[in-house]
């Protein structure tokens, strides 16, 4: 057997007694039926029952499924619904429209913290992307996956976006996470179709450092299509979808390379988010402890 010496097992050491901690100390759950905010009949608050999971995941089936086209398996097409095996163990973010007498699922996102992940079956986005050096270089850290987000088509608008992020704000202030990554997605299976957003994101928003990533090997697609001196900034952001947007507007890096996804026909790129990063004035709007739409 190797001896690998006495800092090495120090060092292990530390990292286990971090993670223990970090466990023992992680706030008990809070009351997933407390509402995270309201605006008019439009209310953010996490599932609270296996049947509002179920209508998340019918949620995500219409939009993914039927309204982008990505192939279902079995069991989803089957049931009707976006079924994943990360879902048992996410909290899930909705927004329900209460202005009829039975509340609308809306709007989603699946939240999956650190703590979780590490006793479950870990982090999805690991089977996209190599998070494992990210996660080391920061043992102390707490870490939020962020996946799975739609809105039904007709609530696209300010309001429910807002309710979203309001919700994950208040998550992230009671859960005390230093840390939000996850898959973002670009529409179409084609890099040389996506140059431009694909390299505007590598030139000018990709992480460095401790923060770096690329995707997992055999599935790396170069970002780096254009150079820098050949991208038009305002037609790429024109080109990225709403939610990279709205990533990037927060203080979003993102990793060093993208993945295709040929069951949802997407091109997915790694998105870091540390809360120390976040733009100040989102906080000011949110509130510090998200009191901007609080119930």
């Amino acid at each position: 057997m190797i001896d690998l010496g006495e800092g090495f097992r120090e060092w292990t050491q530390d990292q286990a007694a971090q993670r223990l901690i970090r466990t023992l100390m992680d706030d008990a759950d809070f009351d997933p039926a407390y509402s995270l905010g309201r605006i008019g009949s439009l209310e953010v608050r996490l599932a609270a029952t296996k049947t509002e999971i179920k209508k998340a995941q019918s949620l995500r089936f219409k939009v993914f499924y039927e309204e982008m086209h990505a192939t279902p398996d079995l069991i989803s097409r089957l049931k009707r619904r976006d079924i994943d095996p990360f879902d048992t163990h996410c909290d899930h973010l909705l927004v329900l429209d209460h202005k009829d007498n039975k509340p609308k699922v809306i709007g989603t996102y699946r939240l999956l913290r650190q703590n979780i992940a590490a006793r479950e079956r870990g982090f999805y986005t690991a089977s996209e992307f190599d998070i494992a050096p990210i996660l080391a270089a920061h043992p102390a850290a707490r870490f939020l996956e962020l996946g799975r987000s739609c809105v039904l088509k007709a609530y696209r608008d300010k309001r429910t976006v807002e309710l979203l992020w309001h919700g994950i704000w208040t998550y992230v202030r009671r859960h005390k996470i230093d840390i939000m990554f996850g898959c973002a997605s670009l529409s179409g299976t084609n890099p040389e179709a996506l140059a431009l957003p694909l390299s505007f994101l590598h030139h000018t928003a990709r992480a460095e450092g401790i923060l770096a990533a690329k995707p997992v090997s055999g599935r790396a697609i170069n970002m780096n299509l254009m150079g820098s001196d050949m991208i038009d900034a305002r037609k790429a952001l024109h080109a990225l979808p709403p939610l990279i947007k709205g990533y990037l507007r927060l203080g979003a890096r993102f990793g060093d390379g993208a993945v295709i996804d040929r069951q949802f026909g997407t091109t997915d790129v790694l998105v870091i988010l540390p809360v120390s990063a976040i733009n100040p004035r989102y906080i000011d709007y949110y509130g510090e402890e998200a009191t901007r739409y609080a119930a």
